[in-house]
């Protein structure tokens, strides 16, 4: 079992940046795929970006070049730092774990085992 919890979210204003770290417990992140994902009212989840096991990323087109997904396995921590943010970035970020070393595809969130509560992000 693998607990997550978010935290860094919060309101603002267009073009800044923000950071959310999701700390993980009861298992060790460094073996699995971690990632976060996001999901705006009325809009189905989607995936922003993973990190696997050896710390390789991928991201989604929409935020390549203004997101960056990170670990710090010794803190059993995730990390999503934000920059240049828009309006549509507004959402509830979760971060997820798959308890396999490498990643599915950003679209497969229902490989996710393990999901933490969620962070609100507003951008206005």
């Amino acid at each position: 079992q693998v607990q997550l919890v978010e935290s860094g979210g919060g309101s603002v204003q267009a073009g800044g940046p923000l950071r959310l770290s999701c700390a993980a417990s009861g298992s060790t992140i460094s073996t699995m795929c971690l990632g976060w994902f996001r999901q705006a009212p009325g809009k189905e989840r989607e995936g922003v970006a993973a990190i696997d096991s050896e710390g390789n990323t991928s991201y989604t087109d929409s935020v390549k070049g203004r997101f960056t997904i990170s670990k710090d396995n010794a803190k059993n921590t995730l990390n999503l730092q934000m920059n240049g943010l828009k309006p549509e970035d507004t959402g509830m970020y979760f971060c997820a774990a798959y308890p396999r070393p490498n990643c599915p595809p950003l679209g497969g969130s229902r490989f996710f085992n393990y999901w933490g509560h969620g962070t609100q992000v507003t951008v206005s």
